[in-house]
């Protein structure tokens, strides 16, 4: 084979792989930056899709379906965390239950930081998330990040959004029965509650909806959450460092592989000739 043929088998090969590389990336794309639009204002998050791929899938697929819409922060402890995800307001009481999917496989990766968002799960049951999340509000390492197999952190609110989530857990909160024990509300008081003034949309804290900003798998690439370092089995659930790679590796392998192809041809190619 004489050496133009094999420049232009080369350059074949590697567009053939970069191609391939553009595909894949296409296909592995899930958004990473998605916005909540709140009654208090709305803010950003940038998920780790790279390195808890099935807990932001997960939570992708309720944003896609709307299951987030009209839905409220049931739960809120102050200095710990605040809480949502799981109850809609359909427009009067009671409130519905979001339709949760089949559980997902716990990804501790993160360590449960203030500014991050989680995922809540069944107590003793690792693998129970399903729809509801919480933002951690503090430096919850020290508890979340070891228990229940450790809490899985999928993502990072940015700019000014813990302003608006702190103003969340600020608010009075009022035990309503339930799964509403904790729940905060605005523009109640202590009186409204004794008289049991019905609550409504203008009380609740609402989440009108979760939507997809930016569907670049790398806009988490520029953070640099905090590992979890404190489970017994954290290096089963390494899947390595900053906003993510693990679908960033698996390409470069591929690349990788379709570079050594071409290197052996043109050795090849030489002794040949």
């Amino acid at each position: 084979m004489n050496s133009k043929m094999l420049n232009a088998r080369i350059k074949h090969i590697s567009l053939a792989g970069v191609l391939a590389i553009g595909l894949m990336s296409a296909t592995l794309a899930n958004a990473t930056t998605v916005q909540f639009q709140t009654v208090m204002g709305d803010f950003e998050v940038n998920l780790f899709d790279k390195t808890t791929p099935k807990t932001v899938e997960n939570f992708l697929k309720y944003v896609e379906e709307g299951a987030f819409e009209n839905t409220i922060m049931h739960r809120s402890v102050p200095g710990f965390i605040v809480q949502g995800g799981g109850f809609e307001y359909p427009g009067n009481l009671p409130l519905k239950a979001v339709t949760s999917h089949p559980a997902v496989v716990n990804e501790p990766v993160y360590s449960n930081r203030r500014g991050t968002i989680a995922m809540a799960k069944v107590g003793n049951n690792p693998n129970s998330a399903t729809n509801q999340w919480f933002f951690n509000l503090a430096d919850n390492s020290g508890n979340l990040d070891r228990q229940n197999g450790g809490f899985t952190v999928f993502g990072q609110v940015s700019g000014n959004g813990m302003a608006i989530i702190d103003a969340m857990a600020a608010l009075s909160r009022f035990n309503k029965g339930g799964a509403f024990n904790e729940l905060p509300l605005r523009n109640y008081t202590t009186k409204d509650h004794e008289d049991e003034v019905k609550v409504t949309d203008e009380h609740f804290v609402m989440i009108q909806n979760v939507v997809v900003l930016d569907e670049s798998p790398d806009t988490a690439d520029g953070l640099n959450p905090v590992k979890n370092t404190s489970r017994d089995d954290d290096d089963d659930n390494d899947s390595g460092g900053g906003g993510g790679g693990g679908s960033l590796g698996f390409l470069t392998i591929l690349l990788l592989g379709f570079l050594a192809v071409a290197r052996k041809m043109v050795v090849r190619g030489r002794q040949v000739s």
